[in-house]
């Protein structure tokens, strides 16, 4: 069963919206949450699907039990994109007046470099830290794995703030690396987790963000399908 959702207000003239994006979870789903930014950052159009959480597929990636992640995935007319960096490449091309990717030759490659890092990296983090946008957990623990890459992300925010100037990663509007890291904001903020000055500052910027917003609104009104994500750590 899937839940359709509407979150953007442009119609077509048919009524009917120019594409679908289906994702997994809004409480629970970093890789969904970065795939729906970088639509909701362009011009396109688009419903969003909600996989339940009774679904083997959703519940698979969740419970990270699948090597490949068919979510979110965008069908936009007869074109599908899995993969939210296949997503945002492909938004890039087809609307490169959203500026996913930032002008200039060295700022596009920063972007790109910041952008691939996590999304391959940092294992020890999503493991340890799982994207749970209602939860609290106020004095959190944090093991040794995790902290080398809460390290490594403060380097990265620190590093593009000083050389873009802020507020965003690569200066003064958001593009395809802020919605990459968006998630990461909201697990500092559910793991308590003590940040450097500016660092604490950008988390504080991303998470006030009115589209990020948005979806948190919506992940609270989720019901929450799936015990596991849900226990007391």
């Amino acid at each position: 069963m899937t839940n359709a959702s509407r979150l953007r207000g442009k119609r077509t003239e048919t009524g009917v919206a120019d594409a679908v994006l289906t994702i997994s979870s809004r409480n629970y789903s970093s890789w969904s949450l970065r795939g729906w930014l970088v639509c909701r950052m362009t011009p396109l159009d688009f419903e969003t699907e909600v996989l339940s959480g009774r679904d083997p597929s959703s519940r698979a990636e969740l419970l990270h039990l699948t090597p490949s992640f068919l979510v979110p995935r965008l069908t936009h007319g007869d074109i599908r994109v899995w993969d939210t960096m296949a997503i945002a490449s492909y938004l890039n091309e087809t609307f490169p007046e959203a500026h996913l990717l930032p002008e200039g030759r060295a700022a596009r490659a920063w972007c790109r470099s910041v952008s691939g890092e996590m999304h391959s990296g940092f294992a020890n983090l999503r493991s340890a830290l799982p994207m749970n946008l209602k939860a609290r957990h106020p004095g959190f623990k944090i093991w040794a794995g995790a902290k080398s890459d809460i390290e490594r992300i403060s380097t990265i925010w620190r590093e593009s703030l000083a050389k873009h100037g802020g507020p965003w990663l690569l200066g003064d509007r958001p593009t395809l690396a802020d919605a990459m890291y968006a998630p990461v904001a909201t697990r500092f903020v559910t793991y308590d987790v003590a940040l450097p000055d500016e660092c604490a500052g950008y988390r504080d910027h991303v998470t006030a963000w009115p589209i990020l917003a948005e979806w948190m609104d919506a992940a609270r009104d989720e019901p929450d399908d799936i015990e596991e994500l849900d226990m007391e750590f």
